[in-house]
């Protein structure tokens, strides 16, 4: 059983930082790609940010410059650091993890939810 833990959510001013950790937990063979989505209340869930166990990454054009994602693979963690934030940035942010999983005497890759981490940013 893979399990995906977030830490830091909270409410900060507009303009503000906050560093979300996710620390990924169980028996894995691998991880490849590890992430963050977010849900706005009656908006579906988006992409973040993602990165690749070998360091490429990935953001949504609307937190390029502001958001920054980075990982460290020998403690299967994940982090988001998020500068300058805006009230539009407020939402549940869901860690993500794509798990190579052994099964038997095979394996297969499995997508990985936390519970969400509330980021509000408000005056």
């Amino acid at each position: 059983q893979v399990q995906l833990v977030e830490s830091g959510g909270g409410l900060v001013q507009p303009g503000g930082s906050l560093r979300l950790s996710c620390a990924a937990s169980g028996i894995m063979l691998s991880i490849n790609a590890m992430g963050w989505y977010r849900q706005a209340p009656g908006k579906q869930r988006d992409l973040v940010a993602t990165i690749t166990s070998g360091g490429n990454t990935n953001l949504a054009d609307s937190v390029k410059g502001r958001f920054t994602i980075s990982r460290d693979n020998a403690k299967n963690m994940v982090d988001l650091q998020m500068n300058s934030l805006k009230p539009e940035d407020t939402a549940v942010y869901y860690c993500y993890a794509d798990v190579r999983v052994a099964y038997g005497t095979s394996a297969y890759n499995g997508q990985y939810w936390g519970q969400g981490t509330q980021v509000t940013v408000s005056s």
